[in-house]
């Protein structure tokens, strides 16, 4: 799964460029996640704290509110409708991270194969609750959060998977939300302990690094979600960019990762087939 930060409105183009196929691997079951999401209605007011609303923020050498930052760089839906035009075009799938219940009604619209939601929302039991009831298939992250807040989120999933009679198994996320995380702080570990507490979910790792061995290495204790965020150039300006892969870096991502799966093998001690003529060779 791949994390797409949105960026200003003008520069659709370079989301079309991240999802082409010079650029990134999607035959090797990579998705794109455009984050996050605005539909036709003013959702900044609603999602952003209003703590945060009048915080001053410059953007493209322009001063201006927080509040405003956001009403420029988000996404409508002349733009997502453009997103889905040209996926299909691809024939690629595409997905979205709604913020807001106003979100998860305009997200309906579209065929998309699972729904995303941020850690920043693990605590928003409506938005949950509808997700569920809306779509097949919901991840979520669990980036900021204490395990109370985790247990409390899973039982709100699993209780709407049951009212609204849900089979498809839920992606949890282990992520630090640290942007970009210090690879100190990350506790991989963690995708241990998530999987043996909820058996019914499905245990994956948003990485926020800089690095992407890391990444790779929560395959090996179990990940089978992966998230990372993607852009042209990691010098952009915006709050994603250090802490995203380049194109080139995510193809190491996926070969690394594909490489690990190759190499994990069975665990039993035996000769190998490339072993038995150095074997006879050697040893007579």
């Amino acid at each position: 799964m791949l994390s797409i930060p949105a960026p200003p409105k003008p520069c659709l183009a370079v989301v079309k460029s991240l999802t082409s196929d010079q650029h990134v691997p999607f035959q090797d079951s990579v998705c794109p996640v455009i984050e996050p999401v605005l539909p036709p209605t003013p959702n900044p007011d609603v999602c952003v704290p209003e703590e945060q609303k009048s915080k001053p923020r410059s953007w493209g050498g322009e001063d201006m509110t927080y509040l405003e930052y956001k009403h420029k760089i988000e996404f409508g839906k002349d733009e997502y409708d453009e997103i889905d035009t040209y996926c299909k075009q691809q024939d690629i799938a595409w997905s979205a991270s709604p913020w807001d219940l106003d979100s998860v009604e305009f997200l309906q619209q579209y065929d998309l194969p699972f729904i995303k939601l941020p850690s920043a929302m693990l605590t928003n039991d409506k938005l949950l609750t509808s997700c569920v009831e809306k779509f097949n298939k919901v991840i979520f992250s669990t980036g900021m959060s204490t395990e109370k807040e985790i247990d409390h989120a899973v039982d709100i999933l699993r209780s709407a998977k049951a009212v609204f009679n849900k089979s498809e198994r839920i992606g949890l996320l282990h992520c630090n939300s640290s942007y970009p995380a210090p690879v100190n702080e990350l506790n991989l570990s963690a995708i241990n302990t998530l999987a043996s507490k909820y058996e019914d979910f499905d245990i994956g790792y948003s990485g926020h690094e800089m690095t992407i061995g890391t990444t790779v290495a929560s395959v090996l204790l179990g990940a089978s979600i992966i998230e990372r965020h993607i852009t042209l150039d990691r010098t952009m300006e915006g709050s994603d960019h250090s802490a995203s892969v380049t194109p080139w870096g995510l193809f190491k991502l996926v070969s690394g990762i594909r490489e690990l799966e190759a190499a994990y093998g069975t665990g039993k001690i035996e000769v190998t087939e490339t072993e038995l003529p150095v074997r006879k060779k050697l040893r007579g």
